[in-house]
C-alpha cells in the first residue's frame, strides 16, 4: 500500500489533473455540436471509454507486462528490441533493428515534447480558476504561472526527495477532492449516467461525423500521463500501479468527469466556460482552496514529467543515443534521484515561451494532444514486435489485440493531426528535433567505433611487440580504457609508440552498458589476469547507472586486485573530429556531429576521475 500511494504522487499526477481542461476543451463552441443533453452524454461517455479502453484494457493489462528487467518506458522497450548489436547484421533483420530503432528514438522525442508542454497547460489551467471567482484575476494568471514554473526548476537542482514523501498524500487528497466534488451532481442529475453505455459514445460519433471525429482530439485530453504507468513501472511495479489506479484514480476520475457534465446537462451557463471549477465556484470557502489544491497537484505532475526527462537523458546517454552530460545525483540514499542541468534548463526556457506565446490553456491544448496520441501508438508497434519476437505469442493472437490498439490509437491520432497549424506542430517538431539529435550522435559514435577497429593492433601482435623491445616498466599502475577486448585500446598504442614507456601494471577497463536497467553489485566487476603484467577489468552497469572508474576499482579490489592508488594514472583518448571522411552523413550532419562531440561532457568528469592523475592522447578522425 506504501508504495500504491507513492504511485499516486509520480505515476498518476498527469492523468489526475486532466480533469481541469479536457471536458472544458470537449465542450468548446468551436466544435460546433452544442451543448445538449446527446452531445454531453456522448462526449463524456467518449471520456469514460476512453480512459476504459486505453488505460484499463491496454495499458495496465498488457502494456505493463513489456518490462526490461522490471523497467518500463520507450527507452526500455528499444534497449529490449534492438540491442546494439543488431546493427551488425544484414538483410531484414538490421532493417527491422533500424525501424524499432527509429520509431524508439521518435517515440522519446514526443515525450520529450510532452516533458516541456505538461508542465505549461497542467499549472496553467489550474490557475485559470482564479477567474472563476472574479474576471479581475484574469491578469495575474500568466504571470503567476510564470513565477511558479521558475521557482519549480530552480529547485530541481536541489532534488525532491526530501519533500517526495508528501506528494503521494497530496495527490490522494486531490482525488478525494475531485471525486467528492462531483458526486452531489451525479446524484442530482442520475441520468448522466447513461453515459456509461457505450452506445453513447458510438451514437455521438455517428451523427456528427466529421465534427465528432475531431472532438476525439479535446477527448484524448483526459489520457494524457497514460505513458506515465508504464515509464514509472521500474519505480513501483505492476502491482501497486494498478492498484492506485483502481483503488482510488479511475473512480476519482470518472466521478468527477460524470459530475462536470452532469452540471453542463443541469443547463448552468457558467459550467460552460469551466466546468471543473463551476462544480465548487457556488461555494466560495470550496474554491480558493480547490484552485490551491489543483497547483499544488499540477506542480506535482510537473515534477513527476520532469524527473521523467532526465531519467529519458540518463538512459539515452547509457545506451549511445546522447553525448555525455553532466548528472548530479541529489540523493545519497534514494536511487534514481538525478538532476541534470542542461536538460533542465532548456525545458524551464521552452516552458516559459509556451506560457507566454500560447498564454491560456486552451489554445496549449492542441499542441498536447499529438504528443500524447503519437507515443501511444509507436508504444503499441513496439509492443508488437515484444510479444512476437521475444515471447513468442502467435501471431493469429497477437495481431487482433494489437489491431485493437492501433484502432483506438489512430483515430485519436489523426484527431489531432487537424490541429498540426494550431499548435500541433509543437510536439512534432520538438520530436523530429530530438530524434535528429539521437540518430546523429548515435550514428556518429558508430561510424568513430567503425574507423578506430580499422586503425586497432590484436593483443596478440602487441605482446609481440613488447617481448620483442624489452623496454623498462615505469613503477605504479596505469589504467586505460578500451571498447574491444580483443584488440590493444588506441590510447595505449599511441602512448608505448611515442613515449617508448609501460608502467609495471596495467589494467585495461572495458565499461559495458547493458540492455537491463541496474547490475547486481556481486557481477559488476570481473577481474582476468592477463600475461606481461596486463590485467582487464571488465565493468557491468545498467542503462539507469552512472559508472564511476574509482568504485570499479575498489570493487575489484576485493577481487584480489591490488595497487597503489597514489600511483594511479588514466589514460584517456581526446577525439578531434574532421569533415572529409567516407561517413553516409550529409554535410549538416556531420557539423551537427562534430558540435555535439565538442560539447560532450570531458571523459575524466563523466567517469568520476581524479584530473591531476588522467593524460589525455590525441586521436583525429575525418567523419
Amino acid at each position: 500500500m506504501t508504495l500504491a500511494l507513492g504511485a499516486l504522487g509520480v505515476v498518476y499526477g498527469d492523468i489526475g489533473t486532466s480533469p481541469l481542461y479536457a471536458i472544458k476543451e470537449s465542450l468548446h463552441p468551436g466544435h460546433g455540436v452544442g451543448t445538449g443533453p446527446e452531445a454531453v452524454l456522448g462526449i463524456i461517455s467518449l471520456v469514460f471509454w476512453a480512459l476504459t479502453m486505453i488505460v484499463c484494457f491496454k495499458y495496465l493489462t498488457f502494456i505493463l507486462r513489456a518490462d526490461n528487467k522490471g523497467e518500463g518506458g520507450m527507452m526500455a522497450l528499444l534497449a529490449l528490441l534492438a540491442p546494439q548489436q543488431d546493427r551488425h547484421k544484414h538483410g531484414t533483420t538490421r532493417t527491422l533493428s533500424m525501424i524499432v530503432i527509429w520509431l524508439g528514438l521518435f517515440g522519446t522525442g514526443l515525450l520529450f515534447g510532452e516533458g516541456i508542454i505538461t508542465p505549461a497547460i497542467s499549472v496553467l489551467s489550474a490557475l485559470e480558476g482564479l477567474e472563476v471567482a472574479t474576471p479581475a484575476f484574469k491578469p495575474l494568471v500568466m504571470p503567476l504561472t510564470i513565477a511558479i514554473l521558475v521557482a519549480l526548476f530552480m529547485v530541481q537542482k536541489r532534488g525532491t526527495a526530501s519533500i517526495g514523501a508528501v506528494f503521494g498524500p497530496t495527490m490522494l487528497l486531490w482525488f478525494l477532492a475531485i471525486g467528492l466534488a462531483g458526486l452531489p451532481q451525479v446524484l442530482s442529475h442520475p441520468g448522466i449516467l447513461q453515459a456509461l453505455n457505450p452506445t453513447h459514445a458510438f451514437s455521438f460519433l455517428a451523427a456528427h461525423g466529421i465534427k465528432g471525429f475531431f472532438i476525439l482530439s479535446a477527448v484524448v485530453l483526459c489520457i494524457t500521463g497514460a505513458e506515465a504507468l508504464y515509464a514509472d513501472l521500474g519505480h513501483f511495479g505492476r502491482k501497486p500501479i494498478t492498484i492506485g489506479w483502481y483503488a482510488v484514480v479511475y473512480p476519482s476520475l470518472i466521478i468527477n468527469y460524470l459530475g462536470q457534465g452532469a452540471l453542463v446537462m443541469s443547463g448552468s451557463k457558467e459550467a460552460l466556460a469551466n466546468p471543473f471549477y463551476a462544480l465548487v465556484s457556488g461555494h466560495p470557502l470550496l474554491l480558493y482552496p480547490m484552485v490551491v489544491l489543483a497547483t499544488l497537484a499540477t506542480v506535482i505532475a510537473s515534477q513527476a514529467l520532469i524527473s521523467g526527462v532526465f531519467s529519458l537523458v540518463q538512459q539515452g546517454m547509457q545506451l549511445g543515443y546522447l553525448p555525455r552530460m553532466l548528472i548530479r545525483h541529489t540523493s545519497r540514499t534514494k536511487e534514481g534521484q538525478i538532476y541534470v542541468p542542461a536538460a533542465n534548463l532548456l525545458l524551464m526556457i521552452s516552458c516559459i515561451l509556451l506560457v507566454a506565446v500560447f498564454r491560456e490553456s486552451s489554445r496549449l491544448a492542441a499542441a498536447y494532444g499529438i504528443a500524447v496520441t503519437g507515443t501511444m501508438t509507436i508504444s503499441s508497434i513496439l509492443f508488437f514486435l515484444v510479444a512476437t519476437r521475444k515471447w513468442g505469442w502467435a501471431l493469429y493472437k497477437t495481431v487482433p489485440l494489437v489491431a485493437i490498439f492501433l484502432l483506438i490509437d489512430l483515430l485519436f491520432f489523426g484527431a489531432n493531426l487537424t490541429k498540426i497549424f494550431h499548435g500541433g506542430a509543437i510536439p512534432v517538431i520538438i520530436a523530429a528535433f530530438m530524434f535528429t539529435l539521437m540518430a546523429t550522435w548515435h550514428h556518429g559514435r558508430w561510424q568513430i567505433a567503425r574507423i578506430a577497429r580499422g586503425r586497432a593492433v590484436a593483443f596478440e601482435k602487441f605482446y609481440e611487440q613488447i617481448v620483442k623491445d624489452n623496454l623498462p616498466r615505469a613503477k605504479g599502475t596505469a589504467v586505460f580504457m578500451t571498447h574491444n577486448r580483443e584488440t590493444a585500446p588506441l590510447v595505449l598504442l599511441r602512448h608505448y609508440t611515442h613515449n617508448q614507456i609501460l608502467h609495471e601494471h596495467v589494467i585495461l577497463l572495458t565499461i559495458i552498458t547493458e540492455d537491463i536497467p541496474d547490475v547486481p553489485a556481486a557481477e559488476k566487476v570481473r577481474v582476468t589476469e592477463l600475461e606481461h603484467g596486463f590485467v582487464r577489468l571488465t565493468a557491468r552497469y545498467g542503462y539507469m547507472e552512472s559508472p564511476d572508474v574509482r568504485e570499479i576499482l575498489e570493487i575489484s579490489e576485493g577481487s584480489g586486485l591490488s595497487f597503489d592508488h597514489d600511483r594511479i594514472t588514466y589514460y584517456l583518448g581526446r577525439d578531434t573530429l574532421l569533415e572529409g571522411g567516407d561517413s553516409t552523413f550529409s554535410a549538416w550532419r556531420k557539423k551537427l556531429f562534430i558540435l555535439l562531440s565538442k560539447n560532450s561532457r570531458p571523459a575524466l568528469e563523466f567517469f568520476n576521475l581524479p584530473p591531476d592523475k588522467v593524460m589525455e592522447i590525441g586521436s583525429q578522425y575525418h567523419v
